[in-house]
């Protein structure tokens, strides 16, 4: 397998689930003690050797590109008040060598659509598809993982963890045969199968290593409600062509996209923290004992 260089950020969802918090702000702003998800999601990308960062967004999303972009006037006030601490903070959002590219996804058509927005500056290479919502505590990252795994078995790769069984309508359902210990070669896909209808409890979860091969698989998709275009039937297309793995990485997953998840993000992270970790873990524990 080439290289993977290239990462696709699916950004222009609405997150009504946020709401009020979102009608201004991009809910991949949303801050876990002082970083945004998506900047966690580039982090992570980074660390795994990519270097193209591609971001699908919509008409609200202007806020993650000023993000990533340089920021003269900040950067010179810090300067001037010799706060090289802040400044080195600021300047490492986008370490160099990294470069964006954000394309316009004019109407929200499934992430299919999205990614296939991406086809013209992906161009012939493998790449990696993050979701924002999904924020995955590991070390090393789950993409690094999920890299590892593509070059070591040459194949598009899938991000997947076990789910509960009542919970199979939420996700995409792989069936596997086993490859090693964290790897198994998938058989079958099937987007958000009923409980007693799923192959199995084994989830695809906001990570994708995929071939170039997908675009053209994408274009195929027959759309389905709203005229949303599924990557998953994508992918099932892929299964009849090239080999596709599900790799179960290690780390802990935290679903950003549902308040539950984002808190408990919130919490576990915060008492990780360089800064306030020490002092928030002795409040958590100090509350904790109040109410036993």
């Amino acid at each position: 397998m080439k290289r993977i260089r290239k990462a696709i950020f699916p950004v222009a969802g609405l997150g009504t689930r946020f709401l009020p918090a979102t009608k201004a702000t991009p809910k991949e702003m949303l801050p876990i003690v002082d970083k945004p998800l998506i900047q966690f999601a580039v982090e992570e990308a980074i660390e795994a050797g990519l270097t193209d960062m591609i971001f699908v967004t919509g008409r609200t999303k202007r806020a993650i590109e000023d993000h990533f972009d340089k920021a003269y006037e900040l950067e010179t006030e810090l300067a001037a008040k010799h706060k090289n601490d802040l400044l080195e903070v600021v300047r490492s959002v986008l370490p160099k060598g990294i470069s964006c590219v954000y394309i316009r996804q004019a109407e929200p058509l499934g992430l299919g659509h999205a990614v296939g927005c991406a086809r013209d500056v992906v161009a012939d290479e493998p790449f990696a598809v993050i979701l924002a919502d999904d924020l995955i505590d590991g070390k090393p990252g789950a993409l690094k993982q999920m890299v590892d795994c593509a070059h070591r078995h040459n194949g598009s790769v899938l991000g997947v963890e076990d789910v509960l069984r009542e919970r199979t309508h939420q996700y995409g359902i792989v069936s596997t045969q086993p490859v090693d210990e964290r790897t198994e070669r998938v058989t079958g896909i099937v987007e958000k199968p009923a409980p007693e209808a799923a192959p199995s409890t084994l989830a695809v979860v906001g990570r994708y290593i995929l071939s170039p091969r997908i675009f053209e698989l994408i274009e195929q998709v027959v759309p389905g409600a709203g005229g949303e275009l599924q990557l998953t039937d994508a992918i099932s297309a892929l299964l009849g062509e090239e080999p596709v793995f599900a790799h179960r990485f290690a780390g802990t997953r935290y679903d950003c996209g549902s308040k539950l998840g984002y808190m408990m993000a919130a919490v576990d992270l915060g008492r990780k923290h360089h800064e306030i970790g020490t002092d928030f873990d002795a409040y958590l524990k100090q509350i904790g004992a109040s109410h036993g």
